[in-house]
């Protein structure tokens, strides 16, 4: 469980857009913790978080793809420190995979399949970060989904 009342909020997002279906409701909350951690000069914990969710919940790809893109540069700003004092029980690491198989799958979309094949890769480079818990086979699903895709194209 977190720690963080801003991790906390933008959990409530992720389980109204995951579990409920309530897209616009998820993108309502992510935008108002948005402005209120200060937008791209928040804390690099909370960006990561909140763009990886927020680009979930867009409905333009190309949208989507600036959200992740958001993600991953604040994610190279994460310590492991960082992450624990969060309560967060994961490290770096384990955010990769899923972050670089998003953009992945936005290039894919878009018609980029030379980055989406490079996302694709380091998302399998790093997928041994991950546990081998519920997440980890979301992960490894979509990873797997993903290049099935790309070697069809």
């Amino acid at each position: 469980m977190f720690m963080d009342a801003t991790l906390v909020r933008i959990g409530h997002g992720v389980e109204l857009h995951h579990q409920q279906g309530q897209r616009e409701a998820a993108r309502d909350v992510f935008a108002q913790v948005w402005d209120e951690v200060g937008g791209e000069r928040g804390d690099p914990l909370h960006v990561c978080v909140l763009a990886h969710a927020m680009a979930d919940v867009q409905d333009d790809v190309h949208q989507e793809l600036l959200w992740d893109l958001r993600a991953l540069a604040a994610a190279e700003l994460l310590t492991d420190a960082d992450v624990a004092r969060a309560g967060v029980p994961m490290s770096v690491a384990s955010l990769y995979p899923s972050l670089h198989l998003n953009l992945g799958e936005c290039y894919r979309k878009l018609g980029d399949l030379e980055l989406a094949r490079e996302h694709l890769h380091h998302a399998q480079a790093g997928i041994g970060a991950l546990g081998d818990d519920p997440y980890a086979q979301l992960i490894k699903g979509g990873l797997e989904r993903l290049a099935r895709l790309l070697s069809s194209e």
